[in-house]
């Protein structure tokens, strides 16, 4: 019996128990694997409903764990690391047949990966505007800001973080008719998360591509209702500007 035979057959109900498995008698081992096998699925279910509480929230507990059975059968851990588990979550919502009416869905837990993601990512010490005031007009054209690891954007046509909201810490939210895009970072000891106005996840990806400042702002001001001076200003606000390169 190899590792890998008995990893396989630990996620596989229809396997067979692995050869060479006995108990303390010496006697086959099939009760005692099938009851190892079933503690298995659900501890990492368990691990994947404390990742994603508000798609569980949405689909009900029990539809949860059914579904949670047939996800982690199918994207066993490839990491120890438990905050690393089930990054293929949201895809497999998308391709998963009995949620497909739930459009919104895969970009929840897109939303919910993000938080997650963010909450692990490194620490780094923003700094303040008068950096970036210094510059004269030529460096500040060229200068390239590196933005806090932390930051995430989710953008959807469906408005995901109101869904969150009401699903979370904030029950009487309004759900609003169009889509969103939605800021997740830690710049400090806690995730925020807030949605974004008018070609502020253009900017901000614009930056993080390695855009210079110049060519960022000349990409985004073709943007319709796009405010320059509201997305720089945000930058210092949310403490997401860490080094500017020149």
């Amino acid at each position: 019996m190899s590792q890998i035979d008995f990893a396989k057959a630990l996620l596989d109900n229809e396997r067979p128990t692995p050869g060479g498995l006995i108990d303390p008698k010496g006697r086959p081992a099939g009760k005692r694997f099938d009851v190892y096998r079933n503690n298995v699925v659900l501890s990492l279910s368990d691990a994947l409903s404390d990742a994603y509480p508000v798609v569980q929230k949405l689909v009900g507990d029990k539809f949860f764990q059914a579904m949670a059975g047939v996800f982690v059968r199918q994207h066993p851990p490839k990491s120890p690391i438990i905050s690393q588990f089930a990054p293929e979550f949201p895809d497999f919502l998308a391709a998963f047949p009995p949620v497909a009416k739930l459009t919104y869905l895969p970009d929840v837990a897109r939303l919910e990966k993000a938080r997650t993601e963010a909450y692990h990512a490194l620490d780094a010490t923003p700094i303040d505007g008068a950096a970036l005031a210094a510059l004269t007009p030529e460096q500040m054209s060229e200068a390239k800001l590196r933005l806090h690891p932390s930051l995430y954007i989710i953008s959807s046509p469906f408005p995901v973080f109101a869904i969150w909201q009401q699903n979370s810490d904030a029950p009487e939210t309004a759900i609003p008719k169009h889509g969103q895009d939605v800021l997740i970072a830690r710049p400090s000891d806690m995730v925020e998360m807030r949605t974004l106005p008018p070609g502020a996840a253009d900017f901000l990806r614009a930056l993080n591509a390695g855009r210079t400042l110049g060519e960022t702002i000349e990409f985004c001001e073709k943007i319709p209702l796009f405010d320059l001076t509201e997305n720089i200003g945000g930058l210092f606000e949310s403490n997401l500007l860490i080094k500017i390169e020149s």
